[in-house]
């Protein structure tokens, strides 16, 4: 690792080095010997937990300003959703129906970063969470596009690697849930959602629940798939009870296609700040 420092003093990397090399006695075989921040079993500990939080929100954003990020659209969607080739070895048949979503998220990736790359590559950049299905799906049309792409993985008790078309510069893992949602939206233009599960919606619910109460700026955001949102979520239900108000369903849009998608992002219009925040 090369390090630099803004300043004369010796640095970290080099003293991290060179404490591998100290003389073997029982004090420095000691674990209170070790360097606090080589200490894994020191860093693991609960009270350094809001230490690791920092970490985990501090070495993407730092590794996205190194490599010039300054924008993302966010592809969400579910992990199990086939590339149409492999529906036939899909679990269910609803999963089989959906696997055209896996080729229309490959397309508006494609056609994004196309987009992108127009103005440098550095803008709209595909983000996504690094797994199998649609998140494949979108970091492989940035591929096709000959662009780069960001994957947000998070440590799973199964399948954990990232899928082989995530930009390896731009590939992160985390711990926290939390952290990592941070990161799809801090530098997001528009948020696309793909047919998913759980995560998938806790992810939409929690950017729409942003929007809403305004702690985040109106950007595009599009369901893909009326039919599925529509049969999983009673959207007019909320608004006819009064949770949420009608003017809510109005901070997203339906798409069906990757065109559609592009449409409606070069047309959205963003809507004035509210002041109120109805619906919480």
């Amino acid at each position: 690792m090369t390090e630099t420092t803004r300043h004369p003093l010796r640095g970290a990397v080099a003293d991290s080095a060179k404490a591998k090399d100290v003389p073997d006695t029982p004090q420095t075989r000691a674990p209170a010997y070790r360097l606090a921040f080589t200490d894994q079993d020191f860093m693991g500990r609960d009270a350094l937990r809001p230490v690791r939080l920092q970490l985990e929100l501090l070495k993407p954003e730092m590794e996205l300003d190194a490599h010039g990020i300054t924008s993302t659209i966010v592809l969400f969607g579910g992990a199990r959703i086939p590339a149409p080739v492999d529906k036939d070895k899909a679990r269910t048949k609803t999963l089989a129906d959906l696997s055209h979503f896996y080729e229309e998220a490959r397309e508006f990736a494609r056609l994004m970063t196309l987009k992108s790359m127009e103005t440098g590559g550095q803008e709209n950049v595909i983000v996504t969470g690094g797994g199998p299905g649609v998140m494949e799906a979108g970091n492989r049309g940035a591929v096709d596009a000959g662009g780069q792409s960001i994957g947000l993985n998070i440590v799973l008790p199964f399948e954990q690697a990232p899928n082989e078309y995530v930009t390896p510069e731009l590939c992160f893992n985390f711990h926290y849930f939390a952290i990592r949602k941070m990161h799809f939206l801090m530098r997001a233009r528009a948020i696309c959602v793909f047919p998913g599960g759980f995560g998938t919606m806790d992810e939409t619910f929690e950017a729409l629940t942003l929007i809403q109460t305004g702690r985040m700026s109106r950007i595009p955001f599009l369901l893909f798939g009326r039919a599925f949102w529509e049969k999983i979520i009673n959207w007019d239900a909320l608004a006819d009870a009064g949770t949420i108000s009608a003017e809510d369903l109005d901070l997203f849009r339906f798409v069906e296609t990757a065109d559609e998608a592009m449409h409606v992002i070069d047309n959205w219009e963003t809507a004035p700040a509210r002041d109120d925040v109805p619906g919480r």
